[in-house]
């Protein structure tokens, strides 16, 4: 008896130690050398869609094993780019829709755009079209979009220096929209070229419609550099109204300050959170002039200034876009 016991816990723990993991680490041998056929080809949901009421659209497509896959949607006028990269044999709403958000700046406007599927390891790429009726709107305090273009309320001071150009442009280029400002010149004795104020009174008030909370608030814009244009920087100067005495008094009231130097080619996003953005002074982090509070609910005026070291020569960039958002940043 006891020697049958013995024999059926050995066998027990030969069995144990000799079974197979069910579970398969690593990619599928259909993955790996399958052969690929396409099962469903590039459709989309919605080919006229309206971003501006909340409207969404989805690509979808599958196919018979698990590849590296990516769609990509471009704007015919814009130049804007979405784009959605996966590894799976599906592509539908879980992993492709589009609620009119940009991965590549500018901003998708209302517009015709040529939308692409392409494979990894597979020649054919798949195309489409799909129409904007109405761009994304974004949630937030819309300081300047120059759309409308130049505010009567907002102030400007332009160096006289030489091929001096800030102005509000109208053409295909903008961030946003179809109008952005252009900040351009050479000045050989200072390094401000120029500069713009917008103050509270531009929108109908003394100070700017914001939150008091100034964890829950986010400055935004966009800047762009011209390619072989290297040496402009951009200064947005944020003024508070400490006492609230209706004006901003220089040197005893806080200021705060983002710089920007203009590195990367093209169109980029700048985002700051409030309570994060220093008080600066030539360009370095500084104690605050003030009472140190970020308060945006008392900012009384954004004044922009774009500069260049004097010995540089030309520079230029443009601005579009300044947009105060609650609770996230500014997602394009």
């Amino acid at each position: 008896m006891k020697k049958s016991i013995y024999f059926l816990l050995f066998a027990s723990v030969l069995y144990t130690s000799c079974k197979v993991d069910d579970e398969f680490e690593g990619p599928s041998l259909v993955d790996l050398y399958g052969e690929f056929t396409l099962v469903t080809p590039l459709d989309i949901t919605n080919r006229d869609v309206n971003f501006s009421t909340g409207e969404t659209t989805t690509f979808t497509a599958s196919f018979s094993k698990n590849v590296n896959w990516k769609v990509e949607v471009k704007g015919l006028q814009s130049g804007a780019i979405k784009r959605f990269e996966g590894f799976s044999n599906v592509i539908d709403a879980t992993n492709a829709t589009w609620n009119g958000t940009t991965t590549d700046l500018p901003m998708f406007r209302a517009e015709d755009c040529a939308v692409q599927l392409s494979i990894e390891n597979v020649a054919d790429t798949l195309h489409d079209t799909l129409t904007v009726v109405g761009s994304k709107v974004y949630q937030g305090f819309v300081a300047a979009d120059f759309e409308n273009g130049w505010n009567s309320g907002w102030n400007t001071y332009v160096q006289s220096g030489a091929n001096m150009s800030f102005a509000v442009q109208t053409n295909n280029n903008a961030a946003q929209g179809g109008r952005y400002y252009e900040m351009a010149g050479a000045v050989s004795w200072d390094w401000l070229i120029g500069l713009v104020n917008m103050p509270g009174s531009a929108y109908g008030s003394t100070y700017y419609p914001l939150t008091s909370n100034p964890s829950n608030l986010y400055f935004n814009t966009m800047l762009y550099k011209p390619a072989g244009i290297d040496n402009g920087l951009v200064l947005f100067q944020i003024k508070e109204d400490d006492n609230q005495d209706g004006m901003y008094s220089t040197g005893s009231e806080d200021m705060y300050s983002i710089q920007v130097s203009l590195t990367a080619n093209g169109w980029s996003k700048i985002s700051q959170r409030y309570d994060n953005i220093p008080t600066l002074v030539n360009g370095a982090a500084s104690g605050p002039i003030g009472n140190g509070l970020h308060e945006p609910n008392k900012i009384i005026e954004v004044s922009i200034l774009f500069l260049a070291n004097p010995t540089s020569g030309y520079s230029k960039t443009w601005l579009d876009y300044i947009i105060f958002t609650e609770g996230s940043a500014l997602e394009p």
